[in-house]
Formats: structure tokens, sequence, C-alpha cells
């Protein structure tokens, strides 16, 4: 559809999508609604914004069949325990004197293998207060350190966001997951630092919020890293030996080969059903972002923050870091924002000349920047993770930029600007 839509009208969608929000309307509703309101404010009849926004879904079917199938590698990993053993074994392991390093380290891996972001605060959380206690840690530095660790690991892991990533730029999901290694590591490291500077800043954690629940029997470590381990390396034959394995198979078969060597197949159905819940809300979420993204791919944005980077003489790769920061701030989603900015600008960055890998990464890293604002799901997981007062939240979201902000600066500088090394 041939429409170009006025730039007010892209920005009253994303004010409305935001507010609707904030005010705890469901995301994928607030996106809908707000690419509605933009349409028809941009300069498009009903019919036309309609057909915008279901143009828009259609291009996140791929995604969301992708999200669906990694729900049961997911699934098998939380239900059946692996999840549990694997934060266990890195938290008890590294102790008290290292504590928020194992914290950080320890959602980092979870979210890494595979379990969803606000799955693994949740996961993390309990044991991480239990020795944030004896270490005599602040709740504001051990939320940092989870949320900082969640980051790091999202950019290195088969969730919604990578494969939201490696789809719209069209390259391999192992790849998305490699070149988000090393800002990874640099994320994981300005975690620490900046948690430990924070150690005793904030309310300290009380004995009534340490949970002593254990729930059923947990399998081993090795046996709990099979169900990620298979996946990840059916993802790999592409790059390894040219056998393409699609994540739409390999995730799956991961968590089922996975549950089947935990002793647990009878439970697989199990395991399969609690999956498909958990990223079910996921995909239709991204089916949301889909109309809020047909909105903005037809609209003046996209030739406005071209022409902001050329007045500043800013490189031309600057797009895609800024593309996923922008999309970030507006959704409060690494995933959302991935989908959107991936989907919407894509094209222009390849246009530009940027490699599709070095687009996907900047993107991806941007992403993390500002999902953590509080018109999105994961603000309030991780407040009510670690029973925090909303007051002491906010002063947290500073922390968390910066964060962001060094894993999106070190992607930049490696494939932005010395990426002529990596794809020349």
């Amino acid at each position: 559809m041939d429409i170009q839509l006025t730039i007010l009208g892209t920005m009253f969608a994303l004010i409305a999508t935001i507010g609707l929000i904030l005010i705890r309307v469901a995301p994928a509703y607030a996106m809908m609604t707000g690419a509605l309101i933009g349409g028809v404010i941009g300069g498009a009849t009903l019919v036309e914004t309609v057909g915008l926004m279901i143009g828009g879904a259609e291009g996140m079917v791929g995604v969301v069949l992708r999200v669906l199938a990694a729900g049961i590698l997911a699934g098998v990993l939380i239900e059946s325990g692996a999840a549990k053993t694997i934060a266990e074994s890195i938290l008890y392991k590294l102790g008290e004197t290292k504590a928020l390093l194992a914290v950080a380290g320890a959602t980092m891996v979870l979210t890494g293998v595979g379990v969803f972001i606000g799955v693994a605060v949740l996961t993390v959380a309990p044991i991480a207060l239990s020795i944030a206690k004896r270490a005599n840690l602040s709740k504001m530095a051990v939320l940092l350190a989870i949320s900082g660790g969640g980051k790091a690991g999202n950019i290195i892991s088969p969730n919604p966001n990578t494969i939201a990533a490696a789809e719209a730029f069209q390259v391999p999901l192992t790849s998305v997951m490699f070149v988000g290694v090393v800002p990874a590591l640099f994320g994981m490291g300005a975690t620490y630092i900046l948690a430990k500077k924070i150690r005793n800043v904030g309310a300290p954690v009380d004995d009534t919020e340490i949970s002593s629940e254990v729930k059923g029997d947990s399998p081993s470590l090795a046996k709990a890293l099979t169900a990620p381990g298979v996946a990840i390396a059916l993802l790999l034959l592409q790059p390894l030996f040219g056998i393409h394995v699609d994540p739409l198979f390999a995730l799956p078969i991961g968590g089922i080969v996975g549950a089947l060597i935990m002793g647990k197949g009878k439970h697989l159905n199990a395991y399969i059903t609690s999956g498909l819940e958990k990223m079910a809300g996921v995909a239709i979420l991204l089916l949301g972002t889909g109309t809020l993204a047909g909105i903005i791919a037809h609209s003046a944005l996209i030739e406005a923050i071209l022409n902001g980077i050329d007045a500043l003489s800013l490189p031309a790769y600057f797009l895609a870091p800024i593309a996923g920061i922008t999309m970030s701030a507006a959704t409060g989603s690494t995933a959302a924002a991935t989908a959107v900015a991936g989907n919407v600008f894509a094209p222009t960055i390849l246009e530009l000349g940027i490699h599709a890998l070095a687009g996907a990464a900047m993107v991806h890293a941007g992403a993390t920047v500002l999902d953590h604002m509080p018109h999105g799901t994961f603000f309030h997981i991780t407040r009510a993770s670690v029973g925090m007062a909303m007051k002491e939240r906010f002063k947290l979201l500073p922390y968390e930029t910066l964060v962001g902000l060094v894993i999106v600066i070190v992607s930049t500088l490696i494939f932005g600007v010395f990426g002529f090394l990596f794809f020349s």
C-alpha cells in the first residue's frame, strides 16, 4: 500500500500506546489502538489504516511461529526444574563473596539458554534474596544484578527478541546469538561494577522476604543443560556444516530430548502446554507490535531520522542502534522493540549498505537500552520479584539504562565503527 503517514500521526500512535499501557491496558490492545489512532491522524482513511495494520501483523507471522515453537524448550526448562538447577548451581558455587556476580551470571545464563527473561527473573530472585541477606546487600544492588544479567543474557539467547532480529534481517539465529556475546560480557561487567557501587544503597532484604519453599526434585546440572545444549547444537549445524535446521524445529527438539534425558518424558505434554501458555502472551504481543510496525513503516519518521543523522554528520550505521533504542522507549519491551525496529528499519538499513548481521546486532543491542521503562512488563516483574517499593524501583532506572548503553555502544563499535573488519 503506497501511503506515507505524517510524523504527527506516528507520534500520536506512540504516545497513545504508551499512555494506554501506563493505565494498564493490555499491551497488544494498546498497540493496536495506538496504530489505529496514528493511521487516522497521519492522513490515512480508516480502511487504509486497517490495511496497514493487517499488513504489519502479517509480517510477524514467521516470528510468532518460531516463538510458539520456543515455548516447548522454555516449558521443559521451567517445569522440569532444569532452570532452577542451573540458577542454583551458579549462585551457590560462587557464594556470598561474589554474590552480585553470581546473581548477574545466573540470570544471564538462564536467559541465555532460552528461559524467557521474566521467568528467569522470578526463578533467580528468591535464591538471590537469600544470598543477599547473608552478604548484607541492598535490594537495589540485587535487582540491578538480576536486571543487567537478564539484559546481557537476552541478546545471546534463542528468545523471542533474538528470533525477531534474525527473522527481520534474514540471518541465522545462531549468528545473531553469537554476535551478542562480546556486548553481553561488557554489559555483565558494567552490571557488576554498578551493582557493587550501590550495594549499601536502599532498603535491605528483610527476613520475611526470604522463601524457603522447595518444590519437587530437580535434575542434575548435566541433565538440566541437555535441552538447551541439543537446541543450540542443532542451530549450529548451519554455520558449521551448512545444514539448515530452522529454530521452528531445533528449539522444540531440544526441549523434547532434554525432557527424555532428564527422565521426565511422562510429563512432556504438561511441559509443552505450560510452555505454550507462557509464549502465547508473547505471540499476541508480537501481533500487536506488528500493527504498530505497519503504521511506522509507512510514516515519514524513517526519513526524519535519516535527515537527523545527516544533519548531525553521523555515519549511516547509527540508524540501527537508534532504531532499537527509540522502539524500546516506545514499547518498554526487548521483544517488541526488536520486532518493530527490525520490520520497520531493516530494509532501509540494508539499503544503506550495512551488512544484515551487523544491522541485526546493533538493532538488537539498542532494544536493551530502555526495555525497563515503567510502561513495560519487565519493570513490574522485576519490582515484584524482590518486593521493592515503587519509588525505589524508579531510582534504579538510570543504572539499568547505563547497562543497556554499554551493550549498545560496544555493539556499535564492533559492528558499526569496525564493521568493515568483519564484513569486508
